[in-house]
């Protein structure tokens, strides 16, 4: 069972990172020694992953023993780094030529160095039969001016887990599976239970949330030439959507204030209907609110009228500075490949990125005696084929979330119109774009 700490890093480190990154020092992180022999005569191939330690020590020893036994001229020395300090780290690392051969990142924050020509291209290095082993849309979120810098590794995407008594009292018989719903679906809550349906947040540094559902709404973020494409209809239609849910009263005040981490606290308190999440969490919402869990059961992810699912990635990139390139990509290739993919996503409960493997059963069909994790696997593992990164990679992408961000907070207290404030983020945006 996954524990909070290494939940709180997939709800951020997965769903686009939407967290601030930080420069910094290396602090306690050991130099790389890339490329130096051991004493035995082998390339060593260091390793980093973002807080997998110690829910996953066996996973990974056993998957590092059974690789140096297949290649005996290669060593792999794994270092895990919690997940706050993995971008000040790794870029310090990048900077200074001293990085790991091999690492654990995620498709935004990896583009941002891959702007810097800091990875290994991997289009010629990657035979195609090989890269068509991978999800066609998962592959793609690992480019950036089609270049591909990153193999896929394991996945999430968010389902709403709703709170069956609470939609009961409000007279709700289903979940809503579009926002037009949610919006319903809120009102009905609010009057009949006194409570909040959800909680997304529009704190810029945190949860993408609301801006993916901009482009569930059909809504373009930027056009071709990276310029604001959501000063538009559409675009208008989304931020009033969001304003007056607001407005309304339909949504907690602390959306301006508190994170994603409020969420996951208002949904285990059972002061909201529906929390979206990965599949994943319901165990942590066993151990946290068993009360809650015993009510709680899992539907596909509310999406617009496109029908787009998110889904967040995380990948492995190599330095193009590595010492050891054929090893770190024999490696890399070896963590997701099939098998690999397959036994780490039963183990840690995520999705794998690989064709082969998101079509076992165990994704597919539902055991004898099912619990409410194993119905909402199935469900994730389903949602798959409409799901992708919703938020194109780009420069300067966490800019573009507190450009708009920053605008709707200021158009739900009332600073500002709709019409100003989407113009505004858009000008914002197009000035640094």
């Amino acid at each position: 069972m996954l524990r909070i700490s290494w939940k709180k890093s997939l709800l951020f480190a997965l769903c686009g990172l939407l967290l601030g990154w930080l420069v910094g020092c290396m602090g306690g992180i050991p130099s790389s020694n890339t490329g130096q022999q051991t004493t035995g005569g082998k390339q060593e191939i260091e390793f980093w992953t973002m807080q997998l330690q110690p829910q996953f020590t066996d996973y990974f020893n056993s998957l590092i023993s059974k690789f140096e036994q297949e290649n005996p001229t290669l060593k792999v020395r794994w270092v895990d780094v919690p997940w706050t300090d993995m971008e000040r780290k790794i870029l310090t690392a990048v900077s200074a030529k001293t990085a790991p051969d091999v690492v654990n990142l995620n498709p935004g924050f990896a583009s941002q160095l891959a702007e810097r020509n800091a990875w290994m291209e991997l289009d010629g290095k990657v035979a195609p039969e090989v890269q068509q082993l991978y999800l066609p849309n998962i592959w793609k979120a690992s480019t950036l001016n089609g270049k591909t810098f990153g193999l896929p590794w394991y996945l999430t995407t968010r389902v709403a887990i709703y709170n069956r008594e609470i939609l009961k009292q409000a007279g709700v018989s289903q979940p809503p599976a579009t926002y037009q719903e949610l919006a319903t679906t809120a009102k009905q809550v609010k009057d009949k239970t006194g409570k909040y349906a959800f909680f997304a947040t529009v704190v810029p540094e945190d949860s993408g949330e609301v801006l993916e559902s901009f482009v569930q709404m059909g809504v373009s973020l930027v056009d071709a030439n990276g310029k604001a494409a959501f000063n538009t209809p559409q675009g208008k239609a989304a931020f009033q959507y969001w304003v007056d849910m607001y407005k309304n009263g339909l949504m907690p005040k602390e959306v301006l204030t508190e994170g994603h981490r409020h969420a996951i606290d208002l949904y285990q308190q059972g002061n909201t209907a529906i929390l979206a999440s990965g599949a994943e969490f319901l165990n942590t919402i066993s151990t946290n609110a068993p009360t809650i869990a015993k009510v709680s059961s899992s539907a596909p992810q509310i999406t617009g009228e496109t029908g787009k699912k998110n889904v967040a990635v995380m990948n492995l990139v190599i330095p193009k500075d590595t010492d050891v390139p054929d090893g770190a990509l024999k490696f890399a290739l070896y963590v997701t490949n099939d098998a690999n993919q397959l036994a780490f996503a039963k183990t840690a409960n995520v999705l794998p990125s690989t064709v082969s493997a998101l079509k076992d059963p165990y994704f597919t069909t539902l055991p004898v005696n099912a619990t409410p994790v194993d119905q909402a696997r199935i469900i994730s593992a389903q949602q798959m084929k409409d799901a992708e990164v919703l938020v194109p990679v780009m420069k300067n992408g966490k800019q573009l979330q507190k450009a708009i961000y920053s605008n709707l907070q200021a158009a739900m207290l009332g600073q500002k119109s709709v019409d100003q404030a989407i113009n505004d983020a858009a000008n914002q945006w197009n000035s640094l774009a």
